[in-house]
């Protein structure tokens, strides 16, 4: 069963607003705080896990939740056409950055390694990502009418206890950093799953590094 949310509340949500901006000395005009967002997303934790709509907490509340607010959906033809433009996108802005883009039929994965999203054993982004994911959240805002969830995964080393409440404050970070750039919070879904889900071998270090990641899917919005 997948977690039930957690809304952010006004106070957090300001605690956010305030962490995430600067007063330029020179200008006297808010400017982007890299490090302070970092470090409220990281400090977010596991609170921000589940569907992130006040609907419900199932797939068809998020759903509803976009019909809600206007997001068109997509049919027939084109949803791959509208896949495509956006995986070309993805593509173009994440070019050597170190984050993979797959394609699935229409779902987009992108592969975040979390040699280049986090320090070892951290959940806070590392500062040198940000306009990394500056640039998803670009995307994902020109292309609003797919559904976004964000899963964070481990190696299995450090067992369960530690490796789950770690995945799911890596996951929160970076939902919590593209809400915070704009991308509509009811699009997204947001989990984490330990060492359930590797894609490689647990006994290597290749294989370790590998599993360690965070994965974005993005999926057509259908209605």
């Amino acid at each position: 069963m997948r977690a039930r949310p957690v809304i952010l509340s006004v106070g957090v949500a300001a605690m956010l607003a305030a962490a995430c901006t600067t007063t330029d000395p020179y200008s006297s005009t808010p400017r982007r705080n890299n490090t302070g967002t970092g470090a409220i997303a990281g400090a977010l934790g596991g609170a921000l896990l589940g569907y992130l709509t006040n609907t419900n907490s199932g797939e068809q509340g998020r759903k509803n939740a976009l019909i809600g607010a206007g997001v068109g959906a997509l049919a027939g033809a084109g949803i791959g056409q509208y896949m495509d433009r956006q995986q070309r996108a993805l593509e173009q802005q994440l070019s050597g950055s170190g984050v993979g883009v797959r394609r699935d039929r229409d779902n987009l994965i992108l592969v975040m390694p979390s040699d280049v999203t986090f320090a070892t054993n951290q959940s806070n982004l590392d500062s040198r990502f940000l306009p990394v994911l500056d640039d998803v959240a670009s995307v994902l805002r020109q292309y609003d009418r797919s559904m976004v969830d964000v899963i964070g995964h481990t190696d299995s080393s450090g067992g369960d206890a530690i490796n789950q409440p770690l995945s799911e404050r890596r996951a929160s970070s970076v939902a919590s950093y593209l809400i915070d750039r704009g991308v509509m919070r009811e699009r997204l879904y947001v989990e984490g799953v330990s060492s359930r889900q590797p894609v490689a071998d647990n006994g290597t270090p290749d294989g370790r590094a590998r599993n360690r990641r965070v994965e974005i899917l993005i999926r057509p919005f259908t209605g």
